[in-house]
């Protein structure tokens, strides 16, 4: 009776020495536990987002060695574990050494050849170059190797025969992304499913993304019902980036039986080992599917992130700017949940704009989560630094001549942001040993809604890929089910969102800022998270035919409610289009980096040039035409 062990370990980008250590232990804890089979995910060796680390030999080399030291540890116990595999005598299309992501199978101390295989492991077939991917830079797949060799993929993919305890057991290997194929030319899994199998197995390394677990049982049990045999996904845990944007690893590896059904789930963020008998599986009873809303996985995706980059990092102290919002305010609960209250410092920096009512609510948070409390005003430094700015001459070199600058409201309102950020929260962070964080959410990174060197400064951005109606959600979240108790505040959920840097942002006078998150939030999702993103042309497009919410997904009526005329509705537009395509991408690129969680995140994920604001000739047609009516 063949028993399969699943591995789910956390991958350390970069260290295959740590990388290995742990596969070493689980190889042990498997042995013990009686599994015939033991599956580590897609790159458990190197990690999988590396950057250019790829293109430095000795790290390949040293990838090399630490594979060697695993196929060492595979008596009496079959190893199935994903490494990259290098072909020192090819070059890949950039003329450096040829690479390919690779799914090795190890028996007694001797690598087992797929059927077809000119090498002893199973290259994957299927090259993501899409989102944060980007494994054609780096990666040959089998496609390109079938061209190279005159043949086709579907000749080279091939199961692997096993020969274990006296069976024979032949096995359909699989690499992530490919048993992901409906927009691809063809389909590995389709392919192998032609061969005799008695299960597969699909090693990953797929970043949480909110959603894709629901999908991915979806199409993967579609696939092992089809096929009439068991499926194993074996997927790592950790935290992995691509410099700008950083990806959670939320493990969930799951195995599916011949029906189709999830027999077994590991859980998210957490390191397992458990173990299936083949023969067993199509009996067990199939897991219920989970209940919890979107919420809950957000965040333990934000949690599991948050404490993972801080480890990594080594900071074990953070700084928060609280204000009384809601943004800072569910930063801080995040964030005492991960370094404990004694470790957070949250700071209240007041100017003349702030009100008595959002002052108390900072300092009934900081009560609530019982952490370390500073108030700094800031007034008397802002209104220094305005004094210096406007007294203090400005030479013309070339003439002689003098004036002086006039400092504006809105760049006095730059200023209050800088100096909280720059002065106070810097020299905090520093004095406190830690760092100070990014309370920006999505809809303001999408419009540039905060200001450079100000509150778009901080270490990482961990709530940049929460639009603001999932900030709120996360606060009720947090208070009902990770706190049991009211730690944010009811009034800084209900008051409304400002930034409070002038008279006009007074909210005990129900004034706040310009952006409007019951429709924005949609409009600006629709900017990025749509797989055919929208541009002005499709936003004019539903306006006209009064479709603009059904497409948004918002609550009907906002339309109207907000824009009275189709003038109004076309100056909306065209305002935030402009700062989304504008200044908006410069503030991005020099922003902190952002944990994603959604569909497309800002950074690696959606990748940006500095071309200005465009409307196509369509949007200017349909723009005419709503006008002149």
């Amino acid at each position: 009776m063949l028993k399969i062990a699943m591995a789910q370990m956390e991958v350390v980008p970069g260290h295959p020495d740590v990388n290995t250590a742990t596969i070493l232990r689980f190889i042990e804890e498997a042995r013990a536990k009686g599994a015939d089979v033991v599956i580590f995910p897609e790159m458990a060796v190197p990690g999988y987002f590396l950057g250019d680390t790829w293109e430095q030999s000795a790290f390949l080399r040293d990838c090399e060695s630490y594979g060697r030291d695993i196929i060492a540890a595979s008596k009496d116990i079959t190893v199935m574990f994903g490494n990259v595999a290098i072909d020192w005598q090819k070059k890949n299309n950039d003329g450096r050494v040829r690479k390919y992501n690779a799914f090795f199978i190890a028996r007694d101390g001797e690598l087992v050849q797929p059927d077809n295989m000119p090498y002893p492991y199973t290259i994957k077939t299927l090259m993501p170059n899409y989102r944060e991917f980007d494994d054609t830079r780096h990666f040959f797949s089998l496609q390109k190797l079938a061209r190279e060799l005159g043949t086709t993929p579907s000749k080279l993919l091939s199961p692997v025969t096993l020969k274990i305890r006296g069976q024979r057991y032949r096995a359909g290997c699989l690499l992530c992304e490919d048993g992901w194929s409906d927009d691809y030319e063809f389909a590995p899994f389709e392919l192998l499913e032609k061969e005799h199998l008695d299960f597969y197995v699909n090693i990953s390394a797929s970043p949480y993304t909110l959603g894709k677990n629901d999908k991915r049982n979806r199409v993967f049990g579609r696939q092992a019902r089809e096929a009439g045999v068991p499926l194993f996904y074996v997927n790592c845990i950790g935290l992995q980036n691509n410099g700008k944007t950083v990806y959670t690893f939320d493990g969930s590896s799951t195995a599916y039986n011949e029906k189709g059904d999830v027999v077994r789930t590991l859980p998210e963020y957490e390191e397992a080992l458990t173990v299936l008998s083949l023969a067993e599986m199509k009996d067990m009873a199939a897991e219920p599917e989970s209940e919890e809303k979107d919420i809950a996985h957000i965040y333990r995706a934000l949690h599991s992130g948050i404490r993972r980059i801080l480890e990594t990092i080594h900071m074990k102290k953070s700084v928060i700017g609280i204000s009384g919002g809601i943004d800072s305010a569910v930063a801080a609960a995040l964030y005492a949940k991960v370094v404990g209250p004694e470790n957070l410092l949250l700071v209240n920096m007041p100017s003349v704009f702030n009100s008595a009512t959002t002052k108390g609510l900072s300092q009934e948070l900081a009560n609530n989560l019982g952490c370390q409390y500073m108030i700094i005003p800031i007034q008397e430094s802002v209104d220094h630094t305005i004094k210096q700015l406007e007294e203090t001459p400005m030479v013309n070199l070339g003439t002689g001549s003098e004036t002086h600058l006039k400092v504006s409201s809105f760049v006095a309102e730059n200023i209050q942001a800088r100096d909280r950020s720059a002065r106070v929260l810097a020299g905090a962070a520093a004095a406190f040993g830690g760092g100070f964080t990014c309370n920006a959410n999505k809809a303001e990174t999408t419009v540039g809604y905060s200001t450079l060197y100000g509150d778009q400064s901080g270490f990482l951005a961990a709530l940049a890929d929460l639009w603001k109606y999932q900030v709120y959600a996360l606060a009720h979240y947090m208070n009902d089910v990770v706190y049991g108790r009211e730690v944010v505040p009811q009034g800084i959920i209900d008051i409304v969102p400002s930034a409070e840097l002038s008279s006009a942002q007074n909210v005990d006078e129900g004034k706040g800022d310009p952006i409007k998150y019951p429709y924005h939030d949609y409009l600006f999702r629709s900017f990025v998270e749509r797989w055919q993103k929208a541009t002005p042309e499709d936003v004019l497009e539903w306006y006209k035919a009064g479709t603009v919410e059904k497409n948004l997904g918002c609550e009907e009526g906002l339309v109207k409610k907000y824009f009275p005329t189709a003038a109004d509705f076309i100056s909306d537009l065209e305002r935030w289009w402009n700062l989304f395509t504008g200044m908006a991408i410069a503030k991005r690129i020099q922003a902190p980096p952002i944990l994603a969680v959604s569909r497309r995140a800002y950074g690696f994920d959606h990748r940006e040039a500095q071309n200005g604001a465009y409307y196509t000739r369509r949007y200017r047609e349909l723009k005419a035409e709503l006008l002149a009516e």
